[in-house]
């Protein structure tokens, strides 16, 4: 209470050697009331440069250090100003330590953030710089002036960083909340499938012992002959080759949940507040595909749909050095998983029926720009056309089309292959193809 005390009387001290006239104290209360009112960003950009015009009849720009891109930018002015909105500062207005005066008798003021706070910002700034407050015209300026605006720009660097806070407080709620549904969609709801590796095993044990115990009562009782021994003996094998597939199914979804749950439940994802990718070089068929697609094979077959990559496969020895292995495995998982709810059979030309999937690769040369191709990877399946109204919102959050509403499903899927793959500079489509719909993403090369 004592050190609060000393700072009040020395605040006190300072308000009386400012000697702020009562428009300038007017102006200053009103920025604080209104940058309470006004919650979103550009509003409150607005506020900072309509402050000066508003009591001043002074036009203002506001440059802003860009969250990604790291440059400054300008973010807010009044109609005085000629600059467009995003352009970068003039030559001659840069960050100092204190007011001065630029060409067109412009009084340039640094903006900065709370020192002890800066780390916390979602970007990275130099020297607490947050940006640049540009007041024109002054054509006769004088310390007061430079004074009062100083103090105006600290309080929009005060403001402005706890926004800043603000926002990346939100973000980092929206993330965690999109975080569990990646954990309940691509760990909790598929790590079910273990009661029924379980229960397979299980039926499988209690029929070994049974016939162990069928067997030494035979045996006992001299009634097991060679054919006995034969017929018990093929049993015997026959179970055991079931638990032999039982246990390598339960060990190939252990490996699945495993990377899942390494890639989901990562320390950085929960600090930084977005997916962190971990890349390294991989096959992406035989590392990433082919063992996602092997998961779902069986319920495939049990739903009638084959694989038919002959056209369009992905060889062996394709190399993506790009990729975090376990965040695009639930990309494909995500894409088979549809694919077996949503895949309905088609008429082919030969006037054949036919069910049926494909995946494959190709490279679009100069995608991302100049010399710099993309690598596009799909999955199809055959059935009818999404419509056109609602192709737009396919990877929007919780989206679920109108013709899959009787399927299981939270629409959360597609989501998170959006964000699975933008996090790693790709961009994700879909198209209406021949005989069914194609879904695809496009990473660098």
């Amino acid at each position: 209470m004592n050190r609060i005390v000393e700072r009040i009387e020395t605040k006190k001290r300072d308000y009386q050697q400012y000697n702020f006239t009562d428009q300038e104290n007017n102006a200053l209360k009103t920025f604080f009331d209104l940058s309470q009112e006004f919650g979103g960003l550009e509003d409150f950009y607005n506020l900072c440069v309509a402050i000066p015009k508003g009591f001043f009849n002074l036009d203002a720009s506001l440059y802003l250090v860009d969250p990604k891109h790291h440059k400054m930018s300008l973010a807010a002015k009044t109609e005085g100003e000629t600059r467009d909105l995003n352009s970068p500062p003039p030559d001659d207005i840069m960050p100092r330590d204190h007011p001065y005066m630029a060409g067109n008798n412009s009084l340039v003021l640094t903006i900065r953030g709370k020192e002890p706070l800066i780390e916390q910002l979602p970007f990275e700034v130099t020297d607490d710089v947050l940006g640049l407050l540009v007041i024109h015209p002054l054509m006769n300026t004088d310390t007061h002036k430079e004074l009062f605006f100083e103090k105006y720009a600290n309080r929009i660097g005060f403001k402005l960083h706890n926004k800043f806070l603000i926002q990346k407080n939100i973000e980092h709620l929206r993330f965690i909340k999109s975080l569990v549904a990646d954990i309940e969609h691509n760990i909790i709801v598929p790590n079910m499938v273990y009661k029924l590796f379980l229960r397979g095993l299980r039926r499988k044990i209690e029929k070994n012992i049974e016939m162990g115990k069928t067997f030494n009562e035979k045996s006992a009782a001299g009634m097991c002959d060679s054919k006995c021994m034969q017929d018990f003996s093929e049993e015997l094998k026959d179970i055991n080759h079931g638990l032999k597939r039982e246990l390598e199914n339960i060990e190939k979804h252990y490996i699945n949940m495993s990377l899942f749950i390494e890639t989901l439940f990562r320390k950085s994802h929960f600090d930084q507040g977005r997916l962190t990718p971990r890349t390294k070089p991989c096959n992406m068929k035989k590392d990433v595909i082919q063992p996602q697609l092997d998961r779902y094979m069986e319920q495939m077959k049990r739903m009638g749909i084959s694989v038919d990559n002959k056209s369009s496969g992905i060889p062996e020895s394709e190399i993506i050095t790009v990729v975090d292995v376990g965040l695009i495995a639930q990309v494909y998982a995500n894409l088979f998983s549809n694919a077996v709810k949503y895949t309905q059979d088609v008429i082919l030309e030969s006037g054949e029926t036919k069910k049926y999937i494909s995946y494959g690769h190709e490279i679009i040369k100069d995608f991302f720009g100049p010399q710099k191709d993309g690598v596009k990877f799909n999955v199809f399946s055959t059935g009818a056309h999404i419509s056109p109204e609602e192709r737009h919102r396919l990877f929007n959050e919780e989206f679920r089309g109108s013709n899959v509403t009787t399927q299981p499903g939270t629409g959360h899927g597609l989501s998170f292959i959006k964000n699975a793959i933008e996090i790693h500079g790709g961009t994700v489509g879909y198209e209406a193809t021949q005989y069914g719909n194609n879904f695809y993403f496009i990473l660098p090369k």
